[in-house]
């Protein structure tokens, strides 16, 4: 069942963000926690400057790939309430990483329905359904 994204305060419902198929977005990931909001959404805002707008369901090969470009999400950091991540969680992934990924050829599934509408500025929709997680 689709989990929607919790209105942000002092929003309503209709100006919730949309996902890259123009409804509403849904929720990502609780467990780790995860978006820029560490709300479980994807959603960004002008601070988020690396967009982490991209739910992925995470694979091994990915967080190696991650980890070789500096940026190493597998080993937890205690200190900022990170578990560390493992395969087949859903993770907000940063757009430009997730191309840069993708051509690369280790790019993660996508859940679209949990990837904000922002993301279409740096990836064309057609790569991203050709990405998308068949549950």
């Amino acid at each position: 069942m689709a989990t929607p994204a919790i209105p942000a305060p002092g929003r309503s419902v209709a100006d919730q963000p949309r996902n890259v198929l123009g409804e509403p977005l849904e929720i990502c990931g609780c467990e780790p926690l995860t978006g820029w909001h560490r709300d479980g959404s994807c959603r960004t805002d002008g601070s988020d400057l690396g967009r982490h707008t991209v739910c992925c369901v995470i694979s091994q090969v990915f967080l190696s790939y991650s980890s070789s470009q500096g940026n190493d999400l597998s080993t937890p950091m205690p200190a900022y309430g990170f578990p560390g991540l493992k395969a087949g969680d859903h993770w907000c992934v940063c757009a430009a990483r997730w191309l840069e990924a993708h051509q690369d050829g280790v790019a993660p599934a996508v859940r679209l329905e949990a990837t904000e509408h922002t993301t279409l500025e740096i990836i064309p929709l057609e790569l991203l359904r050709q990405a998308a997680h068949r549950a």
